[in-house]
C-alpha cells in the first residue's frame, strides 16, 4: 500500500537502545524474584534457603518475551504518543506485567503498598503467589488489562471487540505460540476481515514463538520462517519477524519493527478515512521469535534449561533444598545486575525509568481497560411502542423474536451517533427472524461482494462469523471496553462457549469486588431455535444445558429470563440492555407462537418475576386443588392447554397456574438476590398442593433452584429428558413427557380422588395414541394441537 503519510521515523540510537535493554534487564529481574524470593530482594547479601518462599509458584517461560514487548511499545509510546491497550495472551504471564506496572509507578498508584521504594519492591516480589497476594494470572485488579490469562485462545477476538468502533485505539495483543494451537484463537485470525479502519482502531498482533508449550514443542516453533510469512500472508496479515537470543539484537529489530507497524497502520486508516481503501486491508503483525525462558541459566544439574520446555515454569526448582541450585539461581539474579538498575533507596535508575511514558499515556493507565468509566447509557426505545396487541390471551400468534427485532432495529438508529452498540451471531440473524435489524445496519464484511449478497457492508454493525468463541470474544472485548451489545445464537450451539462463560462470570465476580473497577454494560445472550422446535434439525439440536450453566455462576453475576410471549419479551431485553455487570440469559422461540399478555400486563409480570395467571386457571382466590406451572414459552403453551382440559373435564376442580419468567425467582432470598420471598412464594404455590411444573430445561434444575423451599418434594417437574429425533414439534414434547396430555394426567396422579378422574386418564390416554397414529400417517401434528 502505498504510504500517504509522513511518518517521523524515530531510529534508535546506542544510548536509547541500551535504555530500553535496562529497562528489559529490570523487568527480568522482578519477574523472577517474585517466583523465589522472601526477602533479601536487591541481592545485598549472599542468598540462603531462609530467602526463598517455602512454596514455589509461577512461570518463567513467557516473561522475557512479554517484558520485551512492554518494552518497546514503551518506546512507541513515548516517540508517537499512541494510544496503546495491551491484551496479553499467554497464561501465568502475570510477573512480568506486574513488573512493568510496578516500574512506570501505575501500580502504586491503583495500590500504596506497591509504590516505587525498597517497600513497594519487597512488597510485589513477596506478594506473588502468596495467599491472598498476586495471582499467576492477570485478574481485574491488575491494571491497564481486559482479560484473565488462566485460559489460552481468546486474546485476539477480545482485542479486536476492543478496537472495534474505537478509531483512535492501538491494541497491541501478545499470542502465545502455545495458545495459538487453540481452536478459538485459530478462527480470531480472520477478525481482520471485519475490522473497518475508517470508524475503528487497530489490532497489532504480536505472535511470541518461543517454540515450548508445558511438556514439548509448538507447532509454530517448529515451523520455519517461510512456513511461518507464507500461513500469516495467506490470512491476511504483512508479516515481520524478529528473532534471535542477542540481546541487543534483538531490540534493534524490535524497534525497527515497532515502527514499520506503526507506520503501515496509519497509513491503512488514513486511506480508509480518506475513501480511497477498497477491500480487506494488510494489517501488519510481528512475529517474536526468542529463546523459550530468555536469560535463565542454561543448564541446571546438568540438564538444559533455557530454550527447551523445562523452562516453562520454574528453572531452578529447588534452592532452598538444593545449594548447588541456590547458587546457580543467585547467579542467575545476579545476571541482571540489580545494583546497576535500582539505587541503594531500591528506587529503579532514571535510566529505567526513563523508557516508561509519562501518567496519561502508560499502558496500564489506559482508560479504555477500565471500560465502565467511558460507559455511556444507550438511548432505548419505549418498548411499548413494539408491543403485540392482545385482547384475549392466545387470540393472536407473532414471532416474538421478529417482534424483538423491530426495537433492536431502533436500538441501533437511536445510538448511530454514540456508534456503542453491535450484535455479534454465528450467521443466525435471518434465520432467527431477525432480519429487521438490516433495516438500519448491514453485515460487517469488509471481503469482496457479489451482486447476489445480501445485507453486507463495511460499516455493518451486525457481525456474523461462524465460530461462537469468536463471536463471543468479540462482544467480551466490546463490552469491557465501555460499549453495549447482544448475542445471539441457536441454543443447541451456545455451549461452545460455556468455558469463555466461565471465565468471563469469574471477571465480573472479581470486578465487582474491585473498588476501582466501574460498571460494565451486562454480558447478554438471546438462544433462539430451541430444544424444543428442532423439527428438522433432530436430536443433535436439543440441547438446553447453557441454562444450567449460567445458574452454577455466582448469583451476583447470573441472570436467566424465560419470557412466555413477544410483550415479555420486549420488557426482558429492554431491561437487559439497562442492567450493568450481568450475565442475562434470554431464552425465546422464534417460532409463531400464541401471545398472553398485553403489554401492560407482561411488564408487571417481569417486573415479579414470576405470577398467577388467573385467566388461565379455575382457583379464583381459593385454595386450589393442583397448581400447574410453566417456565419457558413452549411450556407455557402446554401448560395454558393442560389447564383448559382440566376446566372443561372437572370443572370442580380448582386449579391454578404460575408462569415463571425470571427463573431464579424460584430460589431463596439466601440463595439469590432475585428470590421471591418465602411467604410470596407460598402464596403463590400453597404450603401442601401439588406442583406440576412443566420447564424448558433439564427438570432436575428446577429441584436444585428450590431444594431450600418448604415442601419441595411436592413439586414434579417435567422437562427435556434426552428424548429426541426428527419429528414433529408437538412429539417433541411427548417423548419428553410434557405434552398437555401427560402434564393432566400428572395432575390426575396426585390429586384426591374425585368422579371423572378415571374418564379423563382414558381420554389422554386415547390423544396420545391419536397423535401417534396422525403424525406418522399425515407427517404433521393434529389440527387441534398446532391451532
Amino acid at each position: 500500500m502505498e504510504h500517504l503519510i509522513d511518518f517521523p521515523v524515530i531510529e534508535p540510537t546506542r544510548q536509547r537502545l541500551a535504555d530500553v535493554n535496562r529497562y528489559w534487564q529490570a523487568t527480568n529481574y522482578l519477574g523472577a524474584a517474585q517466583l523465589y524470593l522472601r526477602d533479601n530482594f536487591l541481592l545485598e547479601r549472599p542468598l540462603t534457603a531462609a530467602d526463598i518462599k517455602p512454596r514455589l509458584l509461577g512461570h518463567w517461560g513467557t516473561q522475557p518475551g512479554l517484558n520485551l514487548a512492554y518494552a518497546h511499545l514503551n518506546r512507541l509510546i513515548q516517540d508517537t504518543d499512541a494510544n496503546v491497550l495491551l491484551v496479553v495472551g499467554p497464561g501465568h504471564g502475570a510477573p512480568a506485567i506486574l513488573a512493568n506496572l510496578y516500574l512506570e509507578g501505575t501500580l502504586g498508584e491503583y495500590d500504596a503498598r506497591y509504590t516505587l521504594g525498597a517497600s513497594g519492591m519487597s512488597e510485589l516480589i513477596r506478594q506473588f503467589s502468596w495467599p491472598y497476594g498476586l495471582p499467576s494470572h492477570l485478574v481485574p485488579g491488575t491494571p491497564g488489562q481486559i482479560q484473565e490469562g488462566g485460559e489460552l485462545g481468546y486474546c485476539l477476538s477480545h482485542a479486536f471487540g476492543a478496537a472495534l468502533d474505537n478509531p483512535d485505539l492501538l491494541v497491541a495483543c501478545v499470542v502465545g505460540d502455545g495458545e495459538a494451537e487453540t481452536g478459538p484463537l485459530a478462527a480470531a485470525w480472520h477478525s481482520n476481515k471485519y475490522l473497518n479502519p475508517a470508524t475503528s482502531g487497530a489490532v497489532l498482533p504480536i505472535l511470541h514463538v518461543n517454540g515450548y508449550k508445558l511438556s514439548g514443542p509448538t507447532i509454530y516453533g517448529r515451523m520455519s520462517d517461510a512456513e511461518l510469512t507464507n500461513l500469516f500472508t495467506g490470512l491476511g496479515y504483512q508479516v515481520r519477524i524478529v528473532g534471535g537470543s542477542d540481546p541487543m539484537q534483538v531490540h534493534a529489530a524490535m524497534w525497527q519493527a515497532m515502527n514499520w507497524a506503526y507506520e503501515e497502520i496509519q497509513t491503512i486508516q488514513q486511506t480508509a478515512r480518506t475513501g480511497m481503501l477498497t477491500g480487506v486491508p494488510a494489517w501488519p503483525m510481528l512475529i517474536l521469535q526468542t529463546p523459550k525462558g530468555w536469560t535463565c541459566p542454561l543448564t541446571v544439574d546438568d540438564r538444559p534449561i533455557e530454550n527447551t520446555s523445562h523452562a516453562h515454569q520454574l528453572p531452578v526448582a529447588d534452592p532452598a533444598g538444593k545449594p548447588s541450585q541456590l547458587t546457580i539461581l543467585e547467579n542467575w539474579l545476579r545476571s541482571y545486575q540489580p545494583e546497576e538498575l535500582f539505587d541503594e533507596d531500591g528506587l529503579p535508575v532514571e535510566a529505567v525509568t526513563g523508557v516508561c511514558p509519562i501518567k496519561p499515556h502508560r499502558i496500564g493507565m489506559n482508560p479504555h481497560a477500565n471500560g465502565g468509566d467511558l460507559l455511556v447509557p444507550l438511548e432505548l426505545p419505549n418498548s411499548a411502542d413494539y408491543a403485540v396487541t392482545v385482547s384475549l390471551p392466545s387470540a393472536v400468534s407473532v414471532e416474538g423474536t421478529h417482534t424483538l427485532a423491530m426495537y433492536l432495529r431502533d436500538v441501533f438508529w437511536l445510538n448511530e451517533k454514540a456508534q456503542n452498540f453491535r450484535v455479534v451471531c454465528p450467521d443466525e440473524t435471518t434465520s432467527n427472524r431477525m432480519t429487521p435489524l438490516f433495516e438500519a445496519t448491514s453485515r460487517a464484511w469488509m471481503g469482496p461482494m457479489v451482486e447476489t449478497d445480501e445485507y453486507l457492508a463495511p460499516d455493518g454493525r451486525v457481525m456474523e462469523i461462524l465460530s461462537e468463541h469468536t463471536c463471543e470474544g468479540w462482544l467480551e472485548g466490546y463490552l469491557l471496553t465501555g460499549r453495549h451489545g447482544l448475542f445471539g445464537c441457536y441454543e443447541a450451539f451456545i455451549p461452545l462457549v460455556d468455558s469463555m462463560l466461565n471465565q468471563y462470570a469469574k471477571w465480573l465476580k472479581v470486578s465487582k469486588e474491585t473498588p476501582w473497577r466501574k460498571p460494565l454494560a451486562s454480558l447478554n445472550y438471546l438462544l433462539t431455535s430451541h430444544v424444543w422446535r428442532q423439527d428438522h434439525n433432530g436430536y443433535t439440536h436439543q440441547v438446553p444445558s447453557f441454562i444450567n450453566s449460567v445458574v452454577a455462576k455466582k448469583s451476583a453475576v447470573a441472570r436467566v429470563y424465560l419470557p412466555p410471549d413477544a410483550n415479555c419479551l420486549l420488557s426482558v431485553m429492554d431491561h437487559c440492555l439497562r442492567s450493568r455487570d450481568y450475565i442475562n440469559l434470554i431464552v425465546a422461540s422464534k417460532a409463531c407462537q400464541a401471545q398472553w399478555l398485553s403489554i401492560e400486563a407482561a411488564r408487571e409480570h417481569c417486573r415479579r418475576g414470576l405470577s398467577i395467571w388467573e385467566w388461565a386457571g379455575s382457583a379464583g382466590n381459593q385454595q386450589p386443588d393442583v397448581v400447574l406451572a410453566a417456565a419457558g414459552d413452549v411450556p407455557t403453551n402446554e401448560v395454558v392447554a393442560a389447564a383448559a382440559i382440566l376446566k372443561e373435564h372437572l370443572p370442580n376442580l380448582r386449579v391454578r397456574v404460575v408462569n415463571v419468567v425470571d427463573l431464579l425467582s424460584l430460589m431463596s432470598p439466601e440463595d439469590h438476590p432475585h428470590g421471591l420471598p418465602e411467604s410470596e412464594f407460598m402464596h403463590l404455590f400453597t404450603t401442601d398442593r401439588p406442583v406440576i411444573f412443566a420447564f424448558h430445561g433439564y427438570p432436575a434444575l428446577i429441584h436444585e433452584l428450590i431444594h431450600h423451599r418448604t415442601n419441595p418434594s411436592r413439586f414434579h417437574v417435567r422437562g427435556y429428558m434426552e428424548e429426541g429425533r426428527t419429528t414433529t414439534p408437538f412429539d417433541m414434547l411427548v417423548l419428553n413427557n410434557m405434552s398437555r396430555y401427560q402434564l393432566v394426567l400428572a395432575a390426575l396422579q396426585r390429586i384426591v380422588k374425585r368422579p371423572g378422574i378415571q374418564a379423563l386418564t382414558m381420554w389422554c390416554r386415547n390423544k396420545l395414541a391419536e397423535h401417534d397414529n396422525y403424525i406418522r400417517s399425515e407427517g404433521q401434528d393434529m389440527p387441534e394441537v398446532r391451532s
